[in-house]
């Protein structure tokens, strides 16, 4: 088993304010619809855990799971940090934080996030799994922009 990871961030101006922003971030329902993939997510107290669809293109069939620490400190920062419980083994994890940042024109939101895969190939693989990963999460991102926008009945802000 080797781990492989990709990292992605983006950073948009959202035509909403921060609190609607914050309100639809924190609730893991909206998260959940909102997200290419995410068949559910479950809370147990600032835990969530993440059930997946069969992610494609990284070369074995996967349909990851995995719990994440949710820490807030609204309505400026969440953050998530792979926490699965004790005496468990997750082949799947994902860290990562969103900045809503108050804007004359909306919300400056920030996403950075980085995912974790254990998956039964040999090192020799990462290029292409990598690649793999990298594509599904600019595809995931797209995806849960256009449903946040949707979801906010906002628009992004270009920003030059």
């Amino acid at each position: 088993m080797t781990w492989f990871s990709a990292k992605r961030t983006s950073s948009a101006v959202v035509t909403a304010d921060r609190e609607r922003v914050w309100a639809v971030l924190s609730d893991p329902d909206a998260v959940a619809a909102m997200t290419p993939l995410v068949r559910r997510i479950e809370v147990d107290g600032d835990h969530w855990r993440w059930s997946m669809d069969e992610v494609p293109g990284v070369g074995v069939s996967l349909a990851p799971a995995f719990t994440v620490r949710m820490e807030a400190d609204e309505p400026t920062r969440i953050a998530f940090t792979h926490d699965p419980p004790a005496g468990s083994r997750e082949r799947a994890g994902v860290d990562g934080t969103y900045v809503l940042t108050e804007h004359p024109e909306g919300t400056l939101l920030d996403i950075e996030l980085e995912v974790r895969v254990d998956l039964p190939l040999s090192k020799l693989a990462k290029p292409a799994v990598k690649a793999a990963m990298d594509g599904v999460l600019a595809s995931m991102g797209r995806g849960f922009g256009r449903a946040l926008l949707t979801r906010l009945d906002a628009r992004e802000v270009p920003q030059g």
